[in-house]
């Protein structure tokens, strides 16, 4: 047996450090792209089935997004500070160090989700409030945040169940768990909220459910040993260190969640003064383009256990070829679906509501979304390339930048003076301004690299 689980990490060693660069992202991003795109799509499900209700219930959407972004904050905290940490220890053949890395973080995520859980519950009513809600939403948004909430320590785990699996160059296991969790969720969405007449509940229980299912797939791959590290109490790090290992890796994705959540805010917020028309608008412009640029970040997230594994091994040529083929791949792919999307940018935001300035609001933002959306993959893969390799520093300010420090003052200020035109533009200037900062860094990283390691 010993034998058998040394032959499958030498495998797993030679693939990850011997396999044609271009060949390797690819492997590895398409089955990440895969789960990005159906995990977007079932959000977007939610938004579509539930905007059949009412405006006000498609409002709900986008308020309750603010949570799930709070969950898949935590969640990618631990999940890619445990899983950044677990590649480069396998890279450097360290394995009871890679499974009290992943038992530390999947643990830590769990308490954390059930933490949100009870605290949200508690507070129900003003935290709908603070994510924007106003007096026609709020009934819709308590109905679909309960569910989601009662999901919160599933969906903080996964995030790590699910970055294991990619970091150690599975990701078609984590694709699995993911897209399962995912079609269910569609499939469930009008059964629950038209047949059994639970209305926007019943969109919140399909996610429920579906989370709760797609968590026991993911573990499952842990369970049955289809994985280098193994997850149990006993390996959890007693260790100061390996937890600040873990989570300054991870702060980035922090950052980069948290302050998706609190752009939400700020959009839902000024929004508001342009009523519930303006806040679905940018709810279902934020959906579509989630979706978009889920095949840069899936793309991505498959280069980051390339460039963490080869990182870790002293494959420093590998980790620089990667990168490139990553954003050539990432631009290009991103460039055509975001111009089909220009194209036919009004007919997808009808897809959800057909009132008139539900349909010019959020046709016109699409728009100019999909025009700078080609900035995105420059910025998204700077970040990975530094959070892959333990570059915490550089890889927390790019991640500040793009959700935070850039679209929040952007939001507070074009609104007052462009108005609704102002709200349209504030994120896709983001991306620009952000793509601007970040190329150079990681020009100047790369040139740096040593050359390889014996």
């Amino acid at each position: 047996m010993k034998n058998e689980t040394l032959s499958r990490e030498n495998k797993q060693y030679i693939k990850m450090t011997e396999t044609p660069v271009t060949r390797l992202v690819i492997s590895l991003g398409i089955p990440t792209t895969i789960s990005m795109l159906i995990t977007n799509i079932y959000n977007m499900a939610d938004s579509y089935f539930v905007s059949k209700i009412s405006l006000s219930a498609g409002g709900a959407t986008s308020i309750v997004f603010g949570i799930m972004s709070i969950l898949q904050a935590f969640g990618f905290m631990f999940g890619h500070g445990a899983g950044s940490n677990i590649s480069r220890m396998l890279g450097s053949r360290h394995i009871e160090k890679a499974n009290r890395y992943a038992s530390t973080g999947f643990f830590c995520a769990l308490l954390c989700g059930l933490f949100i859980m009870t605290f949200g519950l508690i507070f129900l009513t003003p935290l709908m409030r603070l994510l924007g809600s106003t007096d026609t939403i709020l009934p819709y948004s308590k109905a679909y945040g309960f569910w989601i909430l009662i999901a919160a320590p599933v969906m903080t785990s996964s995030c790590v169940l699910n970055n294991i699996l990619r970091y150690e160059g599975k990701a078609t296991l984590a694709m699995i768990g993911l897209t399962t969790g995912g079609i269910l969720n569609i499939i469930l969405d009008p059964i629950f909220i038209f047949k059994l007449n639970l209305g926007i509940s019943g969109a919140g229980l399909a996610t429920a459910v579906s989370q709760y299912i797609s968590f026991c797939i993911l573990f499952s791959m842990f369970f049955f040993k289809k994985t280098q590290v193994t997850i149990s109490l006993k390996t959890v790090s007693g260790n100061f260190s390996e937890l600040k290992d873990i989570v300054l890796t991870g702060l980035p994705s922090l950052a980069r969640q948290g302050l998706n959540s609190v752009s939400t805010i700020v959009l839902n917020a000024q929004a508001k003064a342009f009523g519930d028309a303006a806040i679905a608008a940018m709810g279902y412009v934020g959906r579509t383009s989630s979706l978009i640029f889920s095949v840069g970040l899936g793309i991505g997230q498959g280069f980051q256990p390339v460039a963490a594994f080869n990182y870790g091994a002293g494959k420093y040529s590998r980790v620089k070829k990667a990168t490139w083929v990553t954003l050539a791949i990432g631009a290009t792919f991103m460039g055509v679906i975001s111009a089909c999307c220009f194209v036919f940018a009004p007919q997808i935001i009808g897809l959800f509501r057909k009132e008139e300035l539900v349909m010019a609001i959020g046709g016109e933002a699409l728009r100019i979304m999909c025009v700078f959306l080609m900035f995105l993959p420059v910025s998204v893969v700077a970040t990975m390339l530094f959070q892959s390799i333990g570059k915490s520093i550089p890889a927390l300010i790019l991640s500040c930048l793009q959700s935070g420090l850039f679209f929040i003052p952007l939001c507070t200020i074009l609104p007052l003076i462009f108005g609704v035109r102002g709200i349209e533009v504030s994120q896709p200037l983001a991306y620009f301004f952000s793509a601007m900062v970040s190329l150079p860094m990681m020009l100047l990283f790369l040139r740096r690299l040593p050359k390889d390691e014996d």
